[in-house]
């Protein structure tokens, strides 16, 4: 796995930034997260080593964990990413965006009904954005799609949006502030996959948790194997 942020920054964009990982790790270092600027990994995906060979190997990259693909400050930058992405099509190239009413003002000319090498992960916290973001993103012409409802800080209704889905993926919010999540929203999130036939997979717990009416709080360091203990990952057809 392989991770590639051509630029760093974001601001927040909606109530599932509130906590974002990405402004407290910045915050910790002294770093203005409000500024969106390239990084020294700009060109990573086509670099290659003193042998030909690419420094970054065959399999999927996770594009732009320390930022929003689509955020509005890298619209000048964006166009050379696309560029590496074709050339390297041995990569698949995965994103989560907030942003997906930008999309597309953010796509080559050449995508056409979308690349088979980019996935696109649009990512939704409560029923007001699932509705506004997922009504746009199941219109969008892209081959492969996912839906990241990480922070899910409300019960959503989202089996409405599923056709054409590979993937729902669900997790808790993680701070000390954090808003609960609670395990029966996650059961009906699975219900609705199941229903649907569409993949599913529990991330990650949040930090204050709710199951059977109970509270509990999970250190950060075990919010992702707190979440495979419950072993309610759904795959098709297995």
């Amino acid at each position: 796995m392989a991770m590639w942020d051509p630029w760093r920054g974001c601001h927040k964009c909606s109530e599932g930034c509130l906590y974002c990982y990405i402004h407290k790790g910045d915050g910790k270092r002294g770093i203005n997260t409000a500024e969106i600027v390239k990084t020294k990994d700009f060109t990573k995906p086509v670099e290659k080593k003193k042998n030909g060979e690419y420094k970054v190997k065959s399999g999927i990259v996770y594009l732009g964990f320390s930022t929003d693909f689509l955020i509005e400050e890298a619209d000048d930058w964006r166009s050379d990413c696309w560029q590496m992405i074709r050339q390297r099509q041995d990569c698949t190239f995965l994103f989560l965006t907030k942003r997906i009413d930008r999309f597309m003002d953010c796509i080559p000319d050449d995508w056409g009904s979308g690349y088979e090498n980019v996935v696109v992960c649009c990512t939704v916290e409560n029923q007001k954005n699932t509705d506004y973001r997922l009504n746009i993103f199941n219109e969008l012409p892209i081959k492969h799609k996912c839906i990241t409802a990480q922070p899910l800080i409300e019960p959503i209704r989202l089996e409405n949006y599923l056709d054409g889905i590979e993937l729902v993926v669900v997790g808790g919010e993680s701070d000390r502030n954090a808003r609960s999540l609670d395990y029966d929203w996650v059961l009906d999130i699975r219900e609705q996959c199941i229903q649907k036939k569409v993949n599913f997979e529990f991330r990650q717990c949040g930090t204050h948790f709710i199951k059977d009416g109970k509270n509990y709080t999970i250190q950060t360091k075990d919010l992702t194997w707190q979440a495979k203990l419950a072993n309610i990952d759904y795959k098709v057809n297995e």
